[in-house]
Formats: structure tokens, C-alpha cells, sequence
């Protein structure tokens, strides 16, 4: 190493370490820089020895923040929070079941457009509300975060049983059910970044798998218990077991580093000053607008195209079979090859199966539970990859702002997405042709602008690990 190297490597080491014994570091919630946050080191493949930007980010991050990456504490953390997100992401991954039911019973007299504002509501609020949920967290930690999304959703559940009007519905799961997984969802999320920083990945996908369990089990639950207790009973059912493992994920989940003391309870637009975050942001909104479609019409679509209520029901376990797996592997598989491009190959993939096979063989059997799978494995995946994605353009003492403030933008994909959606569906008369298009074609822009996001970062080198 020179000795030009050498002095910068001093240099970076004496300023981390005068840095992390500022008590004011943390209220810095500026733009990201290189040598100010918590991005995991770009490893190039061509290049063995580090730039100066390397060792800088390198140096400042081992000055400031160590991390567990495993033990019990740390484990009881991940299922504390693979219990909320069971009943979190669970239930947004269901929505296709209540879709499927309640337009031919309770709302029989109401199109899938407008329907579909109900759970647009739902999944709009269950990211909008991230915009404080996070904050929150970093200032006050997660306990009466969780608390308090308990309540609202089994009480959101159990209002959704005596539901038979519309502004019920609406206001039951739209209204009380989303505030609730906003409260269960985002800090579930961002206390796994206290514990793990190099396992960040397998981490989370660990946890995340949660809802495609809960995608899993709900909709087999749901479709015996509709036809043996009926409807009402049948939510009932859901809502106490939403409440039993959110009871137990209150005296799982805890923070480990300490409370920033001059962190904000507030949004802060300034880290939109970071090109990389604003371009992530864009892409992970094509990306929530494109999945959610799917999610929420492929049984209908199933049942449009002559399959039975049965198997329509079943497609939606198969996708979410699919998800598990995509949560779990992809994510010990992106601590190696890094979030940013797991992402980007898991979004590629989706774009193949919508074009390639949705659109020319979904009417089949075969080419419909194949372009579920395929589906469920990469939709699964994004879901647990974009926070770790989000975790490396930021410090961990920051990190419930900016993944709040990336799903703030986020949710309003999440409202317009599937109203658009059943708009789409009316206004081809019930052909889902155009549906399908839009989905591929969100999937192609999110997937150029995560390649655009990682240019930003890394330049034009196609191996840097990211």
C-alpha cells in the first residue's frame, strides 16, 4: 500500500472514530454520503484492493456500529418478529380470498373497481402510516409500536366479521386493519437491523417468510371454515389467531441499540437530497404497484377463465408456497451477491413469467400454477429484499425514517394500484389481457430503475456487490 493509502486509512480511522463520540451524529438526517452511513462494502470483482471510498466506509461503520449476527437474543428477536408479521403480512397476502368472497356474497351489487378500494385502503394505509411508524420507532423503540397494532388489528378483524355494508367493510379492514399492520409491519422489520448486519439478508427473509405462511394457511383455513361456520365466524377465527401470536411477539420483539435521543418523530424529505435512495424509492413504487395486482385478482381471474372456486382458492396457496421459498433462499443467497442485485434478477424473472407466461398460457392449468410459483418465489423475494436494499443507503440509527419514508411514497402505489386495476378488468369486460400487460410492463420500469439506482452508487460494473 502506499503511503498516500496509508495516511487516508489514519486519516478515515481517527475521524470515524472522533465521529461515533459525537452525541449529535444521529440528528444528522441529511442526504446519504459515502462516508457517512451504513452501506454494506461494494465488492468489486476486478478489483481486489479498495478504493478510498471502500476503506472510508469500511473504517467509519466498524468505528460506530457492532452487531450480534446470531445468539438467542437475537433469534427470539427474528421470531418475535416472524409472529407479527404472520398476522401483518399475512393477512396482506389473503387479499384475493376476501376479494373472491365478499364480491359474490356481501357485495354482490358492487363492481371489482370499487371493491377493490377497500383493500387499496388497506395495503395504502398499512405503508403510508410508515411515515411515523418509523420515526417513532428510532426515537421510542418498539414496544407500544406492537401493543398498539395488536389492537387495532384483531379489533379491525373481529369488526370485519359483522361487516355487510360496504363503508363497513371500509372502514373495518380498510381503516382499522391497515393502521394496525403499519403499526406490526414496520418495526418488525427494522428491529432485525439492531441484530444483524452481514446475515441482515437470511435474517429478514427468515422472518418475512412469516407472511407467506400465513398466505399459506389462511385462504385453506378460510375456504373450510366459509363453508362450515359461514362468514363471520369464520374472520372471528382469523382474529383470535392474529391476537395469539401478536400476544406473544409483545414479549419478543425488543430494540437493542438505544433510543436516539435527538431523533425526529417526524418525516424528513432532506434524504431525498440522496440520488441512489430517490431512485430505490421510484423503483420499489413500480414494483408495489405491479405486485399487488396479481395478488389480489388471480382468483378471479382463475375463476373467469372456468376453474373451479376450489382451485381459484388453491392458486393463492401455490403463490404463496412459492413466496416462502423466494423469502427464505433468495435472502441468505443476497448476503452474498447483495440485495440491490437479487432484486434486480428476482424482478427480470417476474417480467419473463408475466409476458412469457401469464399472458400466452394462464388459461391452462399447468401455465397457470407454473407463472404462480414463479411468481410467489420472486414477488416473496422482493418483499424481503427491499428493506435490506433500503438498510444499505443508510445507518441503522436511521433506518425505520428511511424505510418509512420510502413506503410513504410507496403506499400511494398500493391505493391506485388495484382500483386501476379492476378499472382495467371492467373496462375490457371482464378480460384480464390488460391487466396482465400493466403488470409486466411496471415490472420492466422498476427493474430499470434499481439498475439505475445501482449505477448511481457502483458506475457501470455489472459484478459490484450491492
Amino acid at each position: 500500500m502506499s503511503d498516500e493509502k496509508k495516511e487516508l486509512v489514519a486519516s478515515v480511522g481517527d475521524v470515524a472514530a472522533q465521529d461515533a463520540r459525537e452525541a449529535d451524529v444521529a440528528d444528522d438526517a441529511g442526504p446519504l454520503t459515502k462516508a457517512d452511513s451504513n452501506i454494506k462494502p461494494v465488492t468489486i470483482a476486478d478489483d481486489p484492493s479498495p478504493s478510498p471510498d471502500a476503506v472510508s466506509i469500511v473504517s467509519s461503520v466498524e468505528a460506530r456500529e457492532t452487531y450480534p449476527e446470531g445468539g438467542a437474543q437475537a433469534w427470539l428477536v427474528v421470531l418475535g418478529s416472524w409472529l407479527a408479521m404472520f398476522a401483518s403480512l399475512g393477512l396482506l397476502n389473503v387479499l384475493a380470498t376476501f376479494q373472491t368472497y365478499i364480491v359474490s356474497h356481501q357485495l354482490s351489487n358492487y363492481d371489482a373497481g370499487t371493491i377493490g378500494w377497500i383493500f387499496s385502503l388497506y395495503t395504502f394505509l398499512s405503508f403510508f402510516l410508515g411515515i411515523y411508524v418509523g420515526p417513532l420507532f428510532d426515537r421510542y423503540g418498539p414496544r407500544w409500536l406492537i401493543l398498539a397494532g395488536t389492537v387495532c388489528t384483531v379489533t379491525g378483524l373481529m369488526l370485519l366479521s359483522v361487516s355487510f355494508e360496504y363503508w363497513h367493510f371500509l372502514l373495518a379492514f380498510g381503516l382499522l386493519s391497515g393502521t394496525g399492520t403499519a403499526l406490526l409491519f414496520t418495526p418488525s422489520i427494522a428491529v432485525i437491523g439492531h441484530y444483524f448486519n452481514e446475515k441482515r439478508g437470511l435474517a429478514t427473509g427468515v422472518a418475512s417468510t412469516a407472511g407467506s405462511v400465513g398466505g399459506i394457511l389462511f385462504p385453506l383455513m378460510l375456504d373450510g371454515l366459509f363453508v362450515r361456520v359461514g362468514w363471520a365466524w369464520a374472520i372471528r377465527i382469523l382474529g383470535f389467531l392474529c391476537l395469539a401470536v401478536t400476544f406473544v411477539a409483545n414479549f419478543l420483539i425488543r430494540s437493542r441499540l438505544p433510543p436516539s435521543p435527538n431523533a425526529r418523530p417526524h418525516p424528513d424529505p432532506r434524504i431525498f437530497g440522496s440520488l441512489a435512495f430517490s431512485l430505490t424509492t421510484a423503483a420499489v413504487f413500480f414494483l408495489e404497484f405491479a405486485l399487488f395486482i396479481p395478488l389480489t385478482y388471480i382468483s378471479g381471474y382463475a375463476l373467469s377463465k372456468g376453474f373451479s372456486e376450489r382451485f381459484a382458492f388453491d392458486i393463492l396457496t401455490i403463490l404463496n408456497t412459492g413466496s416462502f421459498c423466494g423469502r427464505l433462499l433468495v435472502g441468505y443467497w443476497a448476503d452474498r451477491v447483495g440485495a440491490f442485485n437479487a432484486n434486480m434478477i428476482c424482478v427480470l424473472a417476474t417480467v419473463i413469467a408475466c409476458f412469457g407466461l401469464w399472458l400466452p398460457a394462464g388459461d391452462t392449468t399447468p401455465g397457470l400454477i407454473i407463472f404462480a410459483i414463479i411468481f410467489g418465489f420472486c414477488s416473496g423475494s422482493n418483499i424481503s429484499l427491499v428493506p435490506v436494499a433500503i438498510s444499505r443507503l443508510c445507518k441503522t440509527q436511521e433506518y425505520g425514517r428511511y424505510y418509512a419514508t420510502t413506503y410513504t411514497i410507496v403506499s400511494t402505489a398500493c391505493l391506485i394500484g388495484i382500483p386501476i386495476g379492476g378499472k382495467i378488468i371492467t373496462d375490457n369486460d371482464g378480460d384480464y389481457w390488460g391487466l396482465i400487460v400493466t403488470t409486466g410492463m411496471f415490472y420492466v420500469a422498476s427493474l430499470a430503475t434499481f439498475l439505475a439506482a445501482k449505477v448511481s452508487l457502483v458506475g457501470w460494473n455489472v459484478w459490484a456487490i450491492l
